[in-house]
């Protein structure tokens, strides 16, 4: 009688890590990252501690960003964060989405001026996305909640 071999996985073929480490992994990654959900329930929270920059361009920024944000392009932020984001506060940063890394750039920045910074997971796209308000020079408003992204009941995924 033959034993029944497993069918390779290409889940596993690279084993997960040990649990000390995954520990140490997602915590530093919570330490990094936030998510528009959490960015947004802050911002209509009336959160203090907390400045939310765009890092895009005035086209960008133009065309449509978070409400609340300060517009603060990546290559000026060396020159002007000190007069436009005060200090002792945790900076915020976005881009475009998940496939543009100028948030990740800007948090650089950010960090090598000495404020403790996260970047905002989505970016824009997902702000837009999951239907939280937009402002734009034509007035604020919102999209229909993407399916994808969010639960269009408009109650929170609460993960």
């Amino acid at each position: 009688m033959s034993v029944p071999v497993p069918s390779p996985s290409a889940v596993t073929a690279v084993p997960a890590a040990r649990n000390a480490e995954a520990l140490a992994h997602f915590a530093a990654r919570l330490a990094f990252e936030t998510d528009v959900s959490d960015v947004a329930a802050d911002l209509a929270a009336g959160v203090t501690d907390i400045v939310v920059v765009d890092s895009r361009s005035r086209e960008g920024w133009e065309q449509g960003h978070v409400l609340g944000a300060v517009h603060l392009p990546t290559a000026l932020i060396a020159e002007r964060a000190r007069s436009v984001v005060p200090s002792g506060v945790t900076v915020v940063t976005y881009c475009w989405g998940p496939g543009c890394n100028g948030a990740t750039r800007a948090a650089l920045e950010f960090a090598g001026l000495g404020y403790p910074v996260k970047e905002m997971l989505g970016g824009f796209e997902y702000w837009a996305r999951e239907g939280f308000p937009v402002e734009t020079v034509a007035g604020v408003s919102r999209r229909s909640v993407d399916a994808l992204t969010a639960p269009v009941s408009g109650v929170a995924c609460a993960c």
